[in-house]
């Protein structure tokens, strides 16, 4: 499959509209129709729907493999320019939200650095494809797991710092005089949906091996402290690390049993260039 017309049908896609995907891939809105209409007769089938645009069964199913080989090409591409030319300019510093204090303090001694606050599923591809230097993930998982999106190409990465995570309660809540509880015990209970502070649902039900886990309320922001908030209000519960569920006057937390999970920050960055070993002496004719 030709990458130029796997990335014109993952931009439509993505963009419900092959209009839209024209201006931002700079092509005509002819150009993205032929490139769609080459691929679905290479593959030989139909890959989106035009009225209204949106993948069709198959087409799922390939953006399921588009999208990380896409990822891994400009992986790639970018690795190799790293080693053609180092790049000049300030230090590029990313960091997830609940790591926004860890990278601040570790640009601190930089003299030129940019830093931003991305999300956690930007971030790895960010230090992949040379958009940043280094960066700060958070996230959950069991003590020797790693982090989700670490392995989407060749990089540096270590741990930057651990603590455990906990179940965050109001202190009135029913449970909150139980210092451990198990987390598949809570599967019926409201939740918070705060994928970017918290533990996603989803991995929550992995990790429980149990359904359920329910949005009550749904958080998009970064802000650690609405969150904490809004559980302490009774909106909903959510797992966090232990040092700012301990924080709050207004919340409690319990440790988790029967599921192992961390709160882990993560530092990335790409591959070191190595020199090419030196030629071995040999004997000349």
């Amino acid at each position: 499959m030709d990458p130029t017309l796997l990335r014109t049908f993952t931009t439509v896609a993505r963009r419900r509209s092959f209009s839209r995907a024209a201006a931002e891939l700079g092509y005509t809105q002819s150009a993205v129709s032929q490139h769609v209409a080459a691929l679905e007769a290479d593959l030989g089938v139909r890959l989106l729907e035009r009225r209204p645009v949106e993948p069709t069964a198959a087409g799922a199913r390939l953006l399921a493999y588009a999208e990380p080989i896409l990822l891994r090409l400009a992986a790639a591409r970018a690795d190799l320019a790293r080693l053609a030319a180092p790049r000049p300019g300030p230090l590029r510093v990313g960091a997830t939200p609940l790591a926004a204090a860890a990278a601040a303090r570790l640009a601190a001694g930089e003299p030129a650095v940019t830093l931003c606050v991305t999300t956690r599923a930007d971030l790895p591809r960010r230090v992949a494809t040379d958009d940043l230097d280094l960066g700060l993930l958070d996230g959950y998982a069991a003590p020797n797991d790693p982090l989700p999106g670490t392995d989407l190409a060749p990089m540096e990465v270590s741990v930057h710092g651990e603590q455990p995570a906990v179940v965050a309660l109001p202190r009135d809540h029913p449970l909150a005089a139980r210092p451990t509880l198990a987390l598949a015990d809570l599967a019926l209970a409201r939740w918070i949906d705060a994928p970017q502070v918290a533990a996603p649902l989803p991995q929550l039900r992995a990790l429980a091996g149990e359904e359920g886990f329910q949005a009550g309320v749904t958080y998009p922001g970064t802000d650690v402290a609405g969150l904490l908030a809004a559980v302490a209000l009774g909106h909903g519960l959510a797992v966090l690390p232990a040092a700012a569920v301990a924080a709050h006057p207004d919340l409690v937390g319990a440790a988790l049993i029967g599921s192992r999970v961390v709160h882990r920050v993560e530092l990335l960055r790409p591959m070191p260039v190595r020199p090419s070993p030196a030629p071995r002496a040999g004997r000349t004719r």
